[in-house]
């Protein structure tokens, strides 16, 4: 299997990442991408209702929501039958 992942598996690690509210930049810095892609993720993710930006102490994050562990457990079962294996990102 090569070293470079799926949009699937972007999304994937995005989903778990964010199972707390998360930064933009923390985001794009834990899932080793640049902010324009990070953005196109992040606003599909969002246009999907997989997940929501949320406000705390007037910083925007973002967190994952309960649509999304359908992705998250669907994703998971996939790359199992496949592999034989857990994903091994670094999440």
């Amino acid at each position: 299997m090569s070293g470079r992942r799926t949009k699937f598996e972007i999304y994937w690690e995005i989903l778990v990442f964010c199972n707390t509210p998360r930064a933009f930049t923390g985001i794009i810095n834990r899932c080793d991408i640049n902010s324009k892609t990070g953005q196109e993720y992040l606003e599909f993710l969002l246009s999907r209702g997989y997940i929501t930006q949320v406000i705390e102490d007037e910083k925007t994050g973002f967190v994952s929501t309960q649509k999304a562990e359908e992705y998250i457990t669907l994703f998971n079962s996939l790359y199992l039958k496949l592999f034989d294996k857990k994903p091994g990102f670094k999440l």
